[in-house]
């Protein structure tokens, strides 16, 4: 049969030791394991694939050339295994865990209110979060590397099912001593004359306000700087040279105790929903769907 003579982990595992930690003695100790043993194990190798793997070149092993590929599958083999028993460990405690991904300005505004809410409410579930560009959270919600997430862009993938959570918008804003701040509505075409600090083009929120600027006749904005964080950008605008345009959620305490001012663009309002990601295989896990409750309780 295909599968007879493939070699055993142990003897893997033991030929990435001796390569790794430098002789048979010191796998052995590793291995916990006799030097007899070791070697024996290295035989079965060469007895699996009709080649000598390792000769000795002085006092010391050394891999021959057949040895290297050798060397260089069982470190795949064996780092697939931990993989799997990670994994397999992974779905005996799933009944009480979901794997949580958001985007930036997601995880840094909303979800520490969230999490420290879900703990409150439901002390016996666990989330592991963390945070992502929207591309490759949706990679990993639909290869099943992720549970549940939330973005600022609708994923387009047929295994990933969305449900609307917030409805948000992305605000132009200044810090208060902006030459702007407290002015009234401002013209469209004063928008190409302002110097920016925005996120990144990768980012979703950039994305959203791209495409919104496009419909309107404005190709490209201004960018003097391009940042991978909200809070860093707020932070930047209070001191006073620069404008950017933000998601309200990540603003709104800013703007109310005034040090960042909502700057107003006649006939420009860019509206966008916040969306709930899962996929098919979630919809019946207890975590998801207590998180899921969480989230709609935000609504109101």
């Amino acid at each position: 049969m295909e599968y007879e003579n493939l070699p055993e982990l142990k003897a893997l595992s033991t030929l990435k030791a001796v390569v790794e930690l430098g002789g048979v003695a010191e796998a052995g100790r590793v291995l916990n394991i006799g030097q007899p043993a070791v070697t024996k194990r290295l035989r079965a190798l060469d007895a699996c694939y009709g080649v000598e793997i390792m000769h000795k070149k002085g006092r010391r092993l050394q891999l021959t050339p057949a040895g290297e590929k050798v060397y260089a599958y069982a470190r795949l083999v064996l780092e697939h295994h931990s993989d799997l028993r990670e994994t397999l460990l992974k779905m005996r405690e799933g009944l009480n865990r979901m794997r949580l991904e958001v985007t930036s300005a997601i995880g840094e505004h909303m979800l520490p209110d969230l999490l420290l809410q879900f703990a409150e409410a439901w002390p016996q579930y666990r989330i592991e979060s963390r945070m992502g560009y929207s591309r490759r959270i949706q990679t990993r919600l639909a290869t099943g590397l992720v549970d549940m997430a939330l973005l600022e862009q609708a994923p387009d993938h047929p295994d990933i099912l969305v449900q609307k959570w917030l409805d948000d918008e992305l605000v132009l804003v200044c810090g208060r001593r902006h030459a702007l701040a407290g002015t009234g509505m401002l013209p469209l075409e004063q928008l190409t004359q302002l110097d920016y600090v925005l996120r990144e083009a990768s980012s979703s929120m950039r994305g959203t306000l791209d495409s919104a600027l496009r419909d309107i006749g404005i190709d490209s904005l201004p960018v003097a700087i391009e940042v991978g964080s909200t809070d860093t950008i707020v932070e930047m605008l209070q001191r006073g040279r620069h404008v950017s345009f933000l998601p309200r959620f990540s603003v709104e305490d800013a703007l109310a105790d005034g040090s960042l001012y909502h700057l107003k663009v006649h006939g420009l309002r860019i509206y966008r929903t916040l969306w709930i990601a899962r996929t098919r295989a979630t919809l019946n896990n207890v975590v998801s769907d207590a998180f899921v409750e969480l989230l709609r309780r935000s609504q109101r």
